[in-house]
């Protein structure tokens, strides 16, 4: 999955500049494409991502690790990003994936989105991969987020491993126009330790660039 999310994440740095380049909708957090999230489905989204935080079963060397602190409080102060930032960013990824899949014809069987929510990655427990990693949700919540990295799989698979597919994968990810809503503004294509932001104010970047658009077919 390490590869889904470079490509992913290549993709994001050619969007990084988009935001605001178009007037936004009102009541929305973010434009993918031709879908909208609106501003009370982030809302939504990021309760149940706190609550399930707050809920998680933790095992004895995490909870020794938090050092009294909570596990909401350990992930806003270590990933230096606001749980809402964090949801908002794995529902655009998901949105920017779910349009390219669609125009590629990829269908996810539940068995295949099922086996990609029980890998438990670099954590413990599926439950805590899914908080503590990319996908920042709530296991309940978690669907799309499996049918998204279930189907990026099948789409790498058919655009090849080498670098050729690499990049034809990165550019139709990165043809799937972001736009976020001012309060965010545009994610950080140089996020470093003296800069750990998720987003930064637009105009640190100067004008928006005009994004690619998508490829017909």
């Amino acid at each position: 999955m390490k590869s889904i999310r470079v490509a992913v994440a290549a993709a994001a740095a050619g969007i990084a500049l988009t935001a605001c380049s178009s007037p936004m909708q009102a009541g929305a957090a973010a434009v993918v494409g031709n879908e909208r999230i609106s501003a009370s489905e982030l809302n939504e989204e990021t309760k149940a991502y706190v609550a399930a935080l707050r809920n998680a079963k933790l095992p004895p060397q995490l909870e020794a690790a938090l050092s009294g602190r909570s596990l909401e409080e350990a992930v806003e102060q270590e990933q230096n990003t606001p749980a809402s930032q964090r949801v908002l960013r794995r529902m655009t990824d998901v949105l920017m994936i779910k349009q390219v899949l669609e125009r590629h014809n990829v269908q996810v069987s539940q068995a295949e989105i099922d086996n990609v929510l029980k890998n438990p990655g670099q954590y413990p427990s599926a439950e805590l991969n899914l908080l503590l990693g990319p996908a920042a949700s709530a296991p309940q919540n978690a669907q799309d987020y499996g049918m998204a990295l279930a189907g990026l799989e099948k789409l790498r698979q058919r655009f090849g491993s080498g670098q050729d597919g690499a990049d034809r994968l990165t550019k139709e990810l990165g043809s799937v126009k972001v736009v976020f809503s001012p309060r965010y503004g545009a994610l950080n294509p140089q996020r470093s330790q003296e800069n750990p932001a998720m987003f930064v104010d637009n105009g640190r970047f100067g004008k928006a660039s005009q994004p690619q658009q998508p490829q017909q077919g």
